[in-house]
């Protein structure tokens, strides 16, 4: 298949930035193969983009994907990790319920141009079926935790999911396997050690960390190590280069030196670190470091919505209140984060996060005709501040439409909403035990 976007206003997220006023966009088969200017060559299919935004596909850099089924769920209760969440997760979490957590998520995704997403959780294998089956790219983790998981009693339990979840993608173009340790205080130095030598053995495949997210994780590394959580972590041999930590927010310069220096990367989760009252990463002093940065949702049950346009005010903002400044964390630098940087964050940049001949067809369109939008003065400050997933009315990735007009094409989106509120329904009632036990 030969395709042209035509007539189009390109950001390529390119290393030079280019941006084409009157641009077109050469696709053959998954591929770009040529972008310019003007008049496009011919050959092939033309399509007329209207004068509208062409933009590479968003990177959501950390997420869990089948909590969906949770959103919303005791948002006003003190301890609705404990009354709620966990009990429900290991009772109702089942392959059925990650299957369509994960097709909602999805769905939620690609309706706001998100076209790739780093998930980590239980079941992983499902959720990988489920990004296959929408069409979507993902890194897809197997979670180790030490706590009551669903799917695993053990962690000689968790390793074999890992294995079994590594033997079912291997080589799959979209769906990248990969190992999740939970986090320090739930895996300790043991099982990150064990994670560092699986990581040894298998080179390609990426390894996903929360990491210094909360004040009571520093409480676990100073009681049990006296150190800090990165200290912790590299002390375990799992601080190298590739690592995908999440949250990072209590972290001291000499923790930021020594990521640095390791080549770990970053997924920043502003709006659920906020709402949850636990702080504000140090992202301009970790990118000044080199360290990348990449735009990330968390849960749905922390952060609510899985796009990406939620997260760019607070990304920016957060960093100017740091900074007591409107400098800080110019937008520009946000929309780099939710593409090209979030891309390396996940090790595939060579692949996708910017529109440049030889890198996968995973591409946006964008209308900036709402009265919201307009007029565009910037157009990074437009995405960042006034733009919205509605906006979104195209998706590609791999040269295959997931979405066109707003209409998603790969996955059946009444059965997926119906199947989600038959889940939700199951949860309400055990909600109403779980409430009765404890009045």
């Amino acid at each position: 298949m030969m395709l042209t976007l035509a007539n189009a206003r390109i950001l390529t997220m390119d290393a030079s930035l280019t941006e084409y006023a009157n641009g077109w966009v050469r696709i053959e088969g998954d591929t770009i193969t040529a972008i310019g200017e003007g008049t496009p060559p011919e050959g092939g299919e033309v399509i007329d983009m209207g004068g509208d935004l062409v933009m590479p596909g968003m990177v959501n850099s950390h997420c869990h994907m089948t909590m969906t089924l949770f959103r919303g769920l005791g948002e006003d209760v003190d301890d609705r990790l404990f009354r709620y969440v966990l009990p429900l997760e290991r009772e109702c979490v089942t392959p059925r319920t990650v299957a369509i957590g994960s097709r909602l998520a999805a769905l939620e995704m690609i309706r706001a141009g998100v076209t790739t997403v780093a998930d980590m959780y239980y079941f992983e294998t499902e959720v990988g079926r489920v990004i296959d089956e929408s069409g979507m790219r993902g890194v897809v983790g197997q979670t180790l935790a030490d706590f009551d998981a669903p799917d695993h009693k053990s962690f000689d339990e968790g390793f074999a999911l890992t294995q079994e979840l590594v033997d079912m993608f291997a080589g799959h173009s979209r769906v990248t396997p990969s190992i999740a340790p939970h986090a320090p205080y739930s895996t300790d130095i043991p099982v990150m050690r064990r994670v560092a030598e699986f990581s040894d053995a298998h080179p390609d495949i990426p390894v996903q960390l929360h990491m210094a997210e909360m004040v009571s994780e520093n409480e676990w590394a100073e009681k049990n190590y006296g150190l800090r959580p990165v200290q912790v972590v590299d002390k375990a041999g799992l601080l190298k280069p590739g690592l995908i930590a999440a949250h990072c927010l209590f972290v001291t310069d000499g923790d930021m030196d020594r990521m640095a220096q390791q080549d770990v990367r970053v997924a920043h989760n502003a709006r659920s670190n906020a709402k949850a009252g636990r702080g504000i990463s140090p992202v301009e002093a970790m990118r000044k470091r080199g360290i990348p940065v990449g735009i990330a949702t968390d849960g749905p049950m922390s952060g609510n919505t899985l796009d990406l346009f939620s997260q760019f005010g607070p990304v920016s903002m957060f960093q100017k209140l740091l900074g007591q400044s409107r400098k800080p964390m110019p937008t520009v630098d946000v929309v780099r984060m939710a593409t090209i940087e979030a891309a390396r964050v996940l090790g595939l940049d060579k692949k996708v996060g910017s529109l440049e001949p030889g890198k996968q067809a995973d591409v946006i369109r964008i209308k900036l005709d709402d009265p919201r939008v307009l007029p565009v003065y910037d157009i990074y400050s437009t995405l960042v501040f006034a733009a919205m997933p509605s906006d979104v009315h195209d998706v590609m990735v791999a040269g295959r439409w997931l979405m066109r007009e707003r209409e998603v094409l790969s996955l059946e989106a009444p059965k997926v909403i119906a199947d989600a509120l038959q889940v939700a329904g199951e949860f309400n009632a055990r909600i109403a035990e779980i409430d009765r036990r404890k009045a």
